[in-house]
């Protein structure tokens, strides 16, 4: 997430989408849901650390913990004195429960090789992995990166380093030399765990020789440990390197869990910042492990017969919360997937869903608004019928893509959990639990039990309806204990607007039903003729054209207004982006929400520019809009995106 906005910047947000419909869920679902007393906000209201308490409780610990919460601004220790292990909860405890057969990880490499994984197969390749470790020097409090593709060694070693105490940090397979070297030297992380290669629309990402190339500059690794992939070239150096399944092949089935204390670190996980630096945000054992493990199966109603598949990478927050740690503390039967959502053909996640019979489903809204484009043809020759759940996650969700993935996806009758959440919250903040919350297209609802959201203004006094910034002003369970190597810089992002109160960077509103809805980074808020506009309702407007699949607007410099709308239009395929389509989505906007947030310039791209978790960078979008110099696109998924909207765009 970005830092935190300057104090000037104007507190309120215009109010301009209005959506009423309401989705209740089915009786039945009701009757059968995980969580279906009404009574559950209130209790955790009245004591959040009972609350969180009895969550903490459906972990195994070694020794339960003295003191629930010590909270000493900006920092929190929960369950402190509290022992207990990572690993241990997504694995020993299930196989001693007698679940030892039952499926883990369903997965299925892009080419069309699978695994399926029972919950001992996971047991006995994590417990040796933790011991390849061991023998590599690696103990407790030493950082390990993880620079993989989606395969099942990938959790392995995330597991692997929860159990013997190590810390890892997840670096995305997609990030670039630079990226990956300086989240090593910012970590000093001892080994690299990567692989010869994954596959990325049917070509071979070469994630070792980016690895190489990476660890020629950090003299802190001292060993990369290599799985075999794709089975391309690749160079080993002696001494350094050394391939996966030799690590294992000769070390004990059996690695003792090291018992850790709740507020030792489980892993670092970098976001990006504005100052270019990467923050390595800190999480400790006890608390995201709770966090985790309790909206797992509050949100996604999660029950022992599902069939779960989070689409996300390791490489991020959601891939941490709800591959790995959420779900397998649940003894979860999930579904892993390495590629493409479009390879080879664009209803590869639908034979997914068909051949697995997945009941619960998490994607992104850029994935849907993609799924939207590409046409309901897709969808066609493959049974749905087993979806009994979907989500939504990663930035706020259009009204129509919403109603698109209900009516498409849902088939009508799938509640959908639309979550808001960070990297640094640890897990979900605000969402619906699907039994007890009627649903609202391209609302998140309410925020969950045991969060305390606020509305503020930018004096830092609540509003009760209406858009402010959205702020957090207890404490949780599986926040963020600090940035490594750098407490002035947790303070000043997170804590320096308002008294001990988090601030996530982000704007939300609550309408006349008391429902909230996320609008976006309060950083991309424009400010035309006086009204402070949110892009996510303007966005929302466009998406609500038929012709339209997706769009991001940007603020950008206007005379007589101070800031104009300028909109990137991505039109669904067979429709033609010319002057009357033009003329026709500035009307509909002005119909939609208002004259005042007409846009000035229709922008029609065949692409956006986003980071590699989906989210659009609309700071790109500025630069081209208003003729400036690129700034970084390092993160980006597909640099040329940006580069050919300039050539196209960025003298008009």
């Amino acid at each position: 997430m970005s830092e935190a906005p300057h104090s000037n910047d104007k507190a309120t947000m215009d109010d301009l989408l209005k959506e009423n419909r309401l989705f209740e869920p089915s009786a039945e679902f009701k009757k059968n849901a995980v969580v279906n007393d009404e009574g559950i906000y209130a209790s955790a209201s009245a004591n959040p650390q009972a609350y969180w308490v009895e969550h903490a409780k459906s972990l195994e610990w070694f020794k339960e913990w003295d003191q629930v919460l010590d909270w000493k601004p900006p920092f929190a220790k929960w369950f402190v004195g509290g022992k207990l292990n990572a690993s241990y909860n997504c694995l020993d405890r299930h196989v001693k429960a007698g679940l030892g057969e039952k499926l883990a990880i369903l997965w299925e490499g892009e080419p069309g090789d699978e695994q399926r994984l029972t919950y001992n197969d996971v047991y006995l390749a994590v417990n040796k992995f933790a011991n390849g470790l061991k023998k590599l020097g690696v103990s407790k409090g030493d950082r390990v990166a993880i620079y993989m593709p989606m395969v099942p060694e990938a959790a392995y070693a995330m597991l692997a380093c929860a159990r013997i105490g190590a810390i890892h940090t997840v670096v995305f397979g997609g990030f670039s030399v630079d990226s990956l070297k300086g989240r090593i030297l910012d970590a000093d992380a001892k080994v690299l765990i990567t692989a010869d290669g994954g596959w990325r629309r049917g070509k071979i990402v070469p994630l070792k020789q980016t690895s190489d190339e990476a660890v020629d500059g950090c003299p802190c690794i001292e060993h990369m440990v290599v799985v075999r992939r794709t089975e391309n070239e690749v160079s080993m150096q002696d001494g350094r390197d050394v391939w996966y399944h030799d690590l294992v092949a000769d070390v004990a089935d059996f690695c003792e869990p090291e018992p850790m204390d709740a507020e030792d670190v489980l892993f670092i996980l970098y976001t990006s910042g504005t100052t270019g630096k990467p923050k390595g945000i800190i999480h400790t054992t006890g608390g995201y492990m709770t966090g985790a493990a309790a909206t797992t199966k509050m949100v996604f109603d999660l029950k022992d017969d599902d069939v779960f598949w989070c689409t996300a990478d390791v490489g991020w927050i959601t891939g941490h919360s709800y591959i790995v740690y959420g779900p397998m503390a649940n003894a979860a039967t999930q579904v892993m997937y390495e590629g493409s959502p479009d390879y080879p053909e664009r209803n590869r996640f639908w034979k997914i869903v068909e051949k697995y019979k997945v009941s619960k489903f998490y994607t992104a809204p850029t994935a849907i608004r993609a799924f939207m484009k590409w046409g309901t043809q897709w969808l066609e020759g493959s049974d749905l019928s087993s979806l009994k759940l979907l989500g939504s996650v990663g930035e706020p969700i259009n009204p129509e893509a919403w109603m698109w993935y209900h009516e498409q996806i849902g088939k009508g009758r799938c509640p959908i959990v639309d979550t808001w959440w960070q990297t640094e919250t640890g897990s979900i903040m605000i969402s619906p639990l699907p039994a007890l919350v009627a649903t609202k297209p391209g609302s998140a609802t309410r925020a969950m039990p045991g969060i305390d959201v606020r509305i503020l203004t930018d004096e830092g006094k609540e509003i009760d309806k209406g858009g402010g910034y959205l702020a957090i002003k207890s404490p949780w369970p599986s926040m963020l204990r600090g940035i490594w190597g750098d407490e002035q810089r947790y303070r000043d992002t997170y804590w320096g607007r308002w008294p001990d109160t988090y601030f996530p960077g982000d704007g939300v509103k609550r309408d006349d039903d008391g429902y909230l809805w996320l609008l976006g980074r309060v950083d991309d808020v424009m400010l035309v003729a006086g009204h402070n506009i949110s892009t996510m309702e303007v966005e929302s407007a466009l998406v609500d054209h038929q012709s339209v699949a997706e769009s991001a607007v940007v603020g950008i410099t206007d005379e007589l207004k101070g800031q104009a709308i300028a909109a990137f239009v991505i039109l669904k395929e067979g429709q033609n982006g010319d002057d009357a389509m033009t003329a026709a989505l500035k009307q509909h906007v002005a119909e939609k929400i208002g004259a005042i947030a007409r846009p000035k310039n229709i922008i029609f791209t065949a692409e956006l520019p986003k980071t590699r978790s989906g989210k659009i960078m609309r700071r790109l979008l500025r630069d081209i809009a208003e003729g400036r110099a690129l700034g970084d696109v390092t993160t980006l998924a597909d640099p040329a995106v940006v580069q050919s909207l300039k050539d196209k765009y960025g003298d008009s």
